[in-house]
């Protein structure tokens, strides 16, 4: 399931590309024809991430609320602008130079792509990329619009950008009123609101519950946008026993774990990867962005010594999701 960050990002290309445009909106796959019907002609607004739910307001108080879920992906087409907090120097998402590197490094499971954000999919649409990515080619589509593969829940498509929705979990017209209820229901984001008030929120959530901490974590009424890669690697960074009763967690440590989210989210949106390993060297840094599996402490390191100190890693279900961790380092 697409975390945090990458919904975070999904909002800035869609804000990027979409804000201020007449937007042709259509439902290819037929299940939200309805709703691509009240979309369809008006000017797209805004657009937003809390945790893993995405918001896009359009004319006439009219929002469009997105859950990607387990499967669900954004796939992009056209002359697409980049953000300039998810661009890399050669505009490529997915790319980094960060570090003192200075070539193009591509993640090889497909963790953010430019053309497709969320579940990892290899794209079949072409994709033109706009001026201000020189060195990429700037060949015209050979059909615009795109043509439709598979089944796009919701295509959104402007005189120069395409967006298709393929497989979330949730798609649905809603009234100002109705997002406001689905944000109160949902815990604090870092990149929404003031981090202090997330903090207390956070901090108060976790104390009151009698609930292993490695669950609440996954739980987005207690804090949004945490999956599993970043539950295991934030219960990992502070030492902790999943099993620790939210209650039984001293509040010091839950606060460095909110500031540690604050610093890890900030880094997945930045860079599109979920980098949870500090102090690298560059050519380590390198290799961690753009192999999946050296950019984790403890995540997908099943019956693998642990980097701190040898242990083999555990891998157990907790809610029916995989939980990776040490069992000497967070005794």
């Amino acid at each position: 399931m697409p975390e945090g960050h990458s919904v975070h990002r999904i909002a800035r290309q869609i804000e990027r590309n979409f804000v201020g445009s007449i937007v042709t909106a259509s439902s290819p796959q037929g299940r939200f024809a309805e709703g691509a019907s009240l979309l369809n002609g008006r000017t797209l607004k805004t657009a937003k991430a809390v945790g893993k739910q995405m918001f896009v307001e359009f004319d006439d108080d009219l929002w469009l609320r997105v859950h990607l879920g387990l499967y669900g992906a954004w796939d992009f087409a056209g002359e697409i602008l980049m953000d300039a907090t998810i661009a890399s120097a050669n505009g490529r998402m997915g790319q980094t130079n960060q570090k003192g590197t200075d070539s193009a490094i591509f993640d090889d499971a497909g963790e953010n792509s430019l053309a497709s954000i969320g579940a990892p999919r290899k794209t079949r649409v072409n994709v033109r990329m706009s001026e201000q990515t020189k060195g990429l080619g700037n060949d015209e589509l050979a059909e615009w619009p795109p043509p439709i593969v598979g089944t796009v829940r919701l295509r959104l498509l402007t005189d120069s950008v395409c967006a298709d929705l393929r497989g979330p979990t949730a798609c649905e017209i809603q009234t100002p009123d109705e997002v406001a209820a689905s944000i109160a229901k949902l815990g604090p984001d870092p990149l929404v609101g003031d981090t202090v008030e997330g903090e207390e929120r956070f901090v108060a959530a976790v104390k009151r519950r009698n609930v292993a901490i490695g669950q609440l974590l996954m739980d987005q009424s207690i804090v949004s946008g945490i999956g599993n890669v970043y539950r295991a690697e934030m219960l990992f960074r502070a030492a902790l026993n999943p099993h620790t009763p939210g209650k039984a967690v001293r509040e010091d440590t839950l606060r460095a774990m909110w500031r540690d989210w604050v610093n890890l989210l900030s880094i997945g949106v930045e860079t599109g990867q979920m980098m949870t390993m500090d102090e690298l060297d560059p050519e380590a840094y390198r290799r961690a962005m753009a192999h999946r599996d050296d950019r984790h402490w403890v995540y997908h390191r099943a019956g693998l010594p642990c980097r701190e100190c040898g242990t083999e890693i555990v891998l157990e279900e907790m809610q029916a999701r995989k939980l990776y961790w040490c069992p000497s380092c967070q005794a």
